[in-house]
């Protein structure tokens, strides 16, 4: 730790380092439950008939939806694990994601999304000294374009 900073060196490090690449392909089922958990009746969502005559030829994911398996866990998961290894304070707070939607996802999309450590600051908060860990995961589906992008931020004092 710098002048008693809580972002140690061992963190500074680890800013823009890949941490965890993980590979899923997007399933039907998956969209249309999605679709219907937000209560999204549009056809593109739900209907496979319908879609494959659309300009899409499948059925697409509607925005929120990242298609990202259970059995993976959640970026912010092993972010957290990496950043106590690091010398992070273990109390931590969900600061919210940002989704930045590029391209369509849908049915039948393999998705490789890649997570790193984006920024990494500290200020004082009424908690005391606060750090605000921000995690950026990349989609990229099987042609190479990037599809998707999100934030997350985690709160740790």
């Amino acid at each position: 730790m710098t002048n008693g900073s809580l972002i140690t060196d061992e963190l500074r490090k680890l800013i823009g380092v890949t941490l965890d690449t993980i590979v899923f392909k997007v399933e039907e089922g998956a969209i249309q439950r999605y679709a219907q958990a937000i209560g999204d009746p549009n056809p593109l969502y739900n209907d496979p008939d319908f879609a494959r005559k659309t300009k899409y030829g499948r059925l697409i994911a509607p925005p929120g939806f990242t298609g990202w398996p259970a059995k993976a866990g959640r970026p912010t998961e092993k972010l957290f694990a990496f950043l106590v290894r690091a010398g992070a304070p273990q109390r931590i707070l969900d600061g919210g994601i940002d989704f930045e939607f590029i391209e369509p996802i849908g049915a039948g999309d393999v998705l490789t999304a890649t997570t790193k450590i984006a920024k990494v600051a500290e200020r004082e908060t009424r908690l005391g000294k606060t750090m605000f860990t921000t995690a950026e995961v990349n989609f990229v589906n099987q042609k190479g374009n990037l599809v998707l992008k999100s934030w997350a931020t985690i709160i740790q004092f």
